[in-house]
């Protein structure tokens, strides 16, 4: 995501403009000159809604030419006169210079003469280029600390000597929190960079309430929702980063024009984002505004065009409407081609290949692939790529040996990009993985995911990843019988994925029935209805109480009820099974029969006259991954 810092410093730049300066120099510094008493001689305190119209005061009663005053001497300047001289030129360094090193040497200068209250905007100002530039974070907030601390300062000072009650919020303060977020998230100390970050959103958000200028806040607003976005992100809140990526969107719908390019890239970027949660559904309303807008100011062949069309196949894909994302991969790649990006074209092509696979178009995938090969460099990941999608052709078409081979190349490059590139080796590490599930190679599907799994333990900000990959696993051991094994993992997995995307997500609730299912296997009844409840609640609002995998939830806690003879429960989820099944009508003609054949069972222990039999828990399968492009691809569970 772009940097936040980079669209405040120039807002806050453009409002430095000199020529507006002297109409607001009493909100800054004041005129040494102007004050008689002691107490006029303090700066005047910054007000919720100041205007930053101009960085520092610029005194012009000095600009008169003293020669042209006829028949008099020039008048020695006193030392008053010369103190002011002097601060008015290091206010013009300061202000002049463009480079973040000119503006330290300036601001250095600076120190010896203005006082820490008079340096608060210089440092906000120099803490912003810093963070714009990515330059030296610890720096960035050590400026913001002090900007901050002086804002602050200033009211404090201005609210106890108003006889207003209330701490009124100040609009430069929520700036410099801002600043202090953004350093700390350029320090990966995520918690107090949301700390800062949440502080700035309700001290804005109290502005706006209070009748500031919309005008003033809105950039910073932004910043600061922009900012919110990449910090949940980091740490695997994604869910929640959506919510503030949204509200950037509006913000941007009030400040820009309707039809901007810049508005079509934020459409296309808040539906990037849905797509990394596999949200297929919400992405797509965004994508289609996207590509409206960008054909309208752009044309049909332009460039964002074409990113706008692939990211619209990627979607379609996850849709399973096949037919329609090669109309648009395919739309794509002719602009691409046309435009010389011979790195994006290569990706568009993979991306088709792979949707002939889901077509069933087996050689016409193969054949795309022959020619991409021939394109890439003998150890470069985008040919990695394409053995990856060349196996998953020839598994489907049942050749498995050499599905495997292809597999093998694929692993033996990607092995020496660990280091370089690990988020995009661990996702083709996990893709690789479920194609040796698919040939019931778990082994060796197990033994990849650790390797992935190893990869994202290092990235605080692939957590979601990390409880995807952790709860494949878990899945898989659980599959092979190796069930106390899997526990750790599915619980690992849980944790995680609660965090990353809240405690009733669909995905959460398949780890807790398959630690059900773990449980029951180990005797542990109890502890197994506990977790299916859990993963039935789950399901219940995240799919539905009439979803077949809801259901079968279901279905499990009235199994560990029977074990542990409690039928009187037992019978009771029992009958909300059959009732569900019910509901299919004729269609689910088979699973009603046998819901009611389990519940008679039921009533007859009860009765006592049916002897307890042994029934197996089925763990239910992993929601799988639609086929996508890994570019947009969050490899959910």
């Amino acid at each position: 995501m772009r940097k936040s810092s980079i669209s405040l410093f120039s807002h806050l730049s453009r409002r430095s403009s000199k020529s507006f300066a002297p109409l607001v120099s009493r909100n800054y510094i004041s005129d040494p000159l102007s004050s008689s008493s002691s107490s006029s001689s303090s700066p005047t305190r910054f007000r919720s809604c100041t205007k930053l119209h101009g960085l520092f005061f610029k005194n012009t009663q000095f600009q008169a030419n003293p020669s042209r005053n006829m028949d008099t001497l020039a008048p020695q300047m006193s030392s008053r006169q010369r103190k002011t001289k002097e601060r008015s030129e290091l206010e013009d360094a300061f202000e002049s210079a463009t480079t973040s090193e000119e503006m330290r040497r300036a601001f250095k200068e600076m120190e010896s003469v203005f006082g820490e209250k008079e340096l608060a905007l210089a440092c906000l100002k120099l803490g912003l280029k810093l963070d714009q530039e990515g330059e030296d974070p610890e720096q960035t907030l050590s400026f913001a600390t002090r900007a901050f601390n002086a804002f602050d300062k200033q009211d404090d000072d201005r609210d106890s000597s108003s006889s207003s009650s209330g701490n009124k919020p100040s609009f430069l303060v929520a700036m410099a929190l801002q600043l202090m977020g953004s350093a700390n998230y350029s320090l990966k100390r995520f918690n107090d960079s949301l700390g800062y970050l949440n502080r700035a959103n309700r001290m804005l958000g109290r502005l706006e309430e209070e009748g500031c200028n919309v005008g003033d806040i809105r950039p910073v607003l932004h910043a600061v929702q922009l900012e919110l976005a990449n910090v949940k992100t980091a740490m695997g809140r994604r869910e929640e980063a959506l919510e503030n990526l949204r509200k950037c969107l509006e913000i941007k719908e009030v400040m820009l024009e309707k039809d901007s390019k810049e508005l079509g890239k934020a459409n296309r970027d808040l539906a990037e984002a849905y797509v990394a949660v596999l949200n297929f559904k919400e992405a797509l309303g965004f994508c289609r505004k996207a590509l409206e807008i960008h054909k309208e100011q752009l044309g049909q062949n332009s460039v964002e065009v074409a990113h706008d069309r692939r990211l619209l196949g990627v979607i379609y894909t996850g849709l399973e409407e096949h037919e329609k994302a090669l109309e648009q991969n395919m739309l794509s790649q002719k602009v691409l081609k046309n435009w010389g990006l011979g790195s994006d074209l290569l990706r568009a092509e993979i991306d088709s290949a792979n949707m002939q696979i889901a077509l069933g178009k087996y050689d016409d995938a193969i054949n795309t692939l022959k020619g991409v090969v021939q394109q890439t460099d003998k150890d470069s990941e985008t040919r990695a790529l394409v053995f990856i999608s060349m196996g998953k052709a020839l598994c489907n078409q049942e050749k498995l040996s050499d599905a495997k081979r292809c597999l093998e190349i694929a692993c033996g490059i990607l092995d020496k990009k660990e280091r370089a590139a690990p988020v995009d080796v661990a996702e083709a590490y996990s893709e690789i993985s479920m194609q040796y599930e698919t040939m019931n190679e778990f082994e060796t599907a197990i033994s990849l995911l650790k390797r992935t799994l190893a990869l994202l333990e290092k990235l605080p900000q692939e957590q979601h990843s990390e409880g995807s990959v952790s709860a494949r696993i878990g899945w898989l051991l659980l599959l092979t019988g190796k069930v106390s094994q899997a526990i750790p993992y599915l619980e690992s997995a849980a944790e995680r994925l609660k965090e990353s995307f809240g405690p009733k997500h669909f995905g959460v609730g398949y780890i807790y029935n398959n630690l059900g299912a773990a449980y029951l296997e180990l005797d542990r009844p109890q502890s197994a209805a506990q977790m299916f409840a859990v993963a039935k609640d789950i399901m219940d609002v995240a799919l539905g109480p009439h979803h077949a995998d809801s259901i079968e939830a279901c279905q499990n806690v009235s199994k560990a009820y029977d074990a542990m003879k409690s039928y009187a429960l037992a019978i009771q989820f029992q009958q909300q099974v059959v009732d569900a099944w019910e509901n299919h009508g004729p269609s689910a003609h088979d699973e009603l029969r046998e819901a009611q054949r389990l519940l008679e069972e039921l009533r007859k222990k009860a009765r006592g006259t049916f002897l307890n039999d042994e029934r197996t828990i089925k763990a239910l399968p992993l929601p799988q991954t639609h086929p996508s492009a890994r570019s947009s691809q969050a490899d959910f569970l």
